[in-house]
C-alpha cells in the first residue's frame, strides 16, 4: 500500500517539471493514493494503482535511510567518481 506522508521536496519538483496535463494527472493520483477512499478506488484500474504507487514511493527515495536499504549510498558513488576522475587524469 502506499504510504500516507506528505511527499518529499524532489517529488514536488519532479510532478512540478512534467507538462501541465501530466502534472495534473500526477497530483491527482497522489492524492488519492493519500486517502482509503481514493486507494480503493485505484485498486479498481491496475495500471493507475500501480502507477500511483509508483509515484508516492518515488518520494522517499531521497531519505538516506530508505536509499541505504536499497544499496544506495551517495557518498560513495561521489567517492568513486573522483576516483575514477584521479585515475583518468581528470581532477
Amino acid at each position: 500500500m502506499a504510504d500516507r506522508s506528505p511527499p518529499h521536496d524532489s517529488l514536488k519538483e519532479f510532478v512540478a517539471s512534467a507538462p501541465p496535463l501530466q502534472r495534473a494527472g500526477m497530483r491527482a493520483l497522489i492524492a488519492l493514493a493519500r486517502r482509503p477512499r481514493g486507494r480503493a478506488l485505484l485498486a479498481r484500474a491496475g495500471a493507475a494503482d500501480q502507477l500511483a504507487q509508483v509515484l508516492t514511493s518515488l518520494g522517499h527515495y531521497d531519505d538516506p535511510a530508505v536509499a541505504g536499504t536499497l544499496g544506495w549510498d551517495a557518498e560513495a558513488v561521489v567517492g568513486r567518481g573522483r576516483a575514477l576522475r584521479r585515475a583518468e587524469g581528470r581532477a
